[in-house]
């Protein structure tokens, strides 16, 4: 094996006496050099870093996430998703098939009642009506349901 002695020590800088100052340093603080610099209407430095990075969307932001989960939790998450939507769809379409059976089945079963009801109370108003062109208006109003009754004669 080797001994100490043939270990030679390489003189490098391992960064940490010159930590204080790299943290200015860094490419999110580095200052803008006016002769380097993009000129924008608003003067705004940090909209002129900005200009130089193409657009992302969220979906292609959202994608980017993606790497950073194992691919078994991206699957269970993928088949979770595909199932939540499937079953969004299914329900909707069950809402508005059942929708339509109990509207049009409504419409079918009380639509024959209401006609009725409404050519009764037509028929009982043009009875109502002739009575007042034959007989007066005092005998119409009497023989009518919730009408007001005859006035007793006044004594003299």
């Amino acid at each position: 094996m080797d001994s100490d002695s043939d270990i030679g020590f390489v003189d490098k800088d391992s960064g940490i006496a010159s930590m204080s100052g790299s943290k200015d340093d860094t490419p999110e603080r580095r200052s803008i050099e006016p002769s380097n610099a993009i000129t924008n209407t608003d003067g705004d430095p940090s909209l002129e870093n900005l200009e130089d990075e193409p657009e992302e969307s969220l979906g292609e932001r959202l994608w980017g996430l993606t790497e950073m989960f194992p691919e078994p939790m991206r699957n269970v998450c993928s088949t979770v998703t595909d199932l939540s939507t499937r079953s969004a769809k299914s329900l909707f379409k069950l809402t508005c098939n059942a929708s339509w059976i109990f509207f049009t089945s409504s419409i079918l079963l009380f639509a024959p009642v209401f006609i009725e009801v409404e050519r009764a109370q037509l028929q009982e108003a043009q009875r109502n009506q002739q009575k007042q062109a034959l007989l007066g208006p005092s005998s119409a109003l009497a023989a009518a349901p919730g009408g007001m009754p005859a006035l007793p004669p006044m004594a003299r």
